[in-house]
């Protein structure tokens, strides 16, 4: 359902538009005014196998203004919609997420009524509104801050005019900017063999010290955990326009694993971000249960599985984009070793097994889960 090209801001402006028109329509026939919005819920999600990506399904909700539980809402989803279109309309710099929800937080005349409570109550309804006009956040002039760094072989013009080369940006790094769109972060050059995705930014940081990514002519680039959302577009924009091989690098455990597949097929709650931010190509490195005994890892760097673990990772299991052979194997072999193992524990065998041993091993046999 997301456009392949950039859309521009006239365009989503009359969408928007549009919308508010059909609510007025409602009110001068005397009907309910009321918006349909695409159900954003797992049982409106469905794992598209031929794309290899998470994709949201054609169920909608309706959302009334005449609804003792819904009025509140709906008047939020137009405010925020409003202000979007002069955004859009005006020209102006894009807001923060947060910005937003304090440019429209203010008491209602004549009441004791807030119009929003907190940025919990904000942050739901831009996604709705993404989901109705059909447009990216980024395309509505508005960012979440992000949280990832990189490194490597790559020069990108930013929306600045300044041209970035990431191979002398120091022990810190690359900071990932807020949006990472062809107008804003032009990738003029790059001459990485691949990409590769640390989910903790210490091991990242070890990796960038000792510049692996010269060693092994990659990019490096860590999310610092779960991804934001520019991480996720930029990993996708990397697959599509640079075509290289892209692997994934997490710890032993589902929550990692759920990273990985966060990056490579997209989030249940942003399944209709996923055809821009998904790179379905993405490989997942390790660390998994069959590195135990190849790398002799250490008995002091288990951590045995707890409650919560099985819960996650019988949920993972059910997920119909881990039901490939591969990852059955993997998920029976967790189980029964009950240990799960952080990447950072590699350095217990030496501060540089990671970028001399591990890493190059594992690449180079294409040691991958897939």
């Amino acid at each position: 359902m997301v456009k392949t090209e950039a859309q521009s801001g006239a365009e989503i402006a009359a969408r928007l538009q549009a919308l508010g028109n059909e609510v007025i329509a409602d009110i001068e026939l005397k009907k309910n005014p009321s918006m349909a919005i695409l159900t954003r819920a797992l049982n409106n999600v469905y794992f598209d196998e031929d794309a290899g990506l998470i994709k949201l399904g054609d169920k909608k909700q309706n959302r009334y203004y005449i609804n003792l539980n819904q009025a509140k809402k709906f008047m939020q989803t137009l405010l925020v919609a409003k202000q979007i279109k002069w955004l859009l309309e005006q020209q102006k710099p894009a807001l923060s997420i947060r910005q937003l929800y304090y440019t429209l937080k203010h008491s209602i005349e004549g009441s004791k009524e807030e119009t929003f409570d907190s940025q919990d109550e904000s942050d739901p309804l831009i996604e709705d509104v993404e989901v109705m006009v059909d447009a990216l956040r980024e395309e509505l002039r508005l960012i979440a801050t992000p949280k990832g760094v990189l490194a490597g072989p790559m020069v990108v013009l930013d929306q600045t005019g300044d041209m970035l080369d990431f191979t002398k940006m120091g022990s810190a790094g690359g900071a990932v900017p807020p949006s990472v769109e062809e107008n804003t972060f032009e990738i003029k050059e790059c001459s990485a063999d691949f990409v590769l995705v640390i989910e903790k930014f210490a091991v990242w940081n070890l990796l960038n010290q000792q510049k692996y990514w010269k060693d092994a002519n990659c990019l490096i680039m860590t999310g610092k955990g779960q991804p934001a959302r520019a991480e996720r577009r930029l990993l996708h924009r990397m697959q599509k326009e640079l075509k290289i091989p892209i692997y994934v690098f997490t710890d032993m455990d589902p929550w990692g694993y759920y990273i990985y597949s966060v990056y490579k097929q997209g989030s249940i709650n942003l399944a209709f971000f996923s055809e821009k931010a998904g790179s379905p190509k993405a490989n997942y490195l390790g660390f998994s249960t069959s590195d135990i005994k190849q790398f002799d890892i250490p008995r002091s760097a288990y951590i045995k599985l707890k409650d919560v673990d099985y819960k996650r990772l019988k949920e993972i299991e059910a997920y119909d984009w881990f039901k490939s052979p591969g990852w059955k194997k993997e998920f029976a072999a967790m189980k029964q070793f009950g240990y799960k193992v952080e990447q950072d524990s590699l350095v217990a065998k030496s501060i540089e097994f990671t970028a001399k041993e591990y890493l190059p091993t594992k690449i180079e046999n294409k040691q991958f889960i897939a």
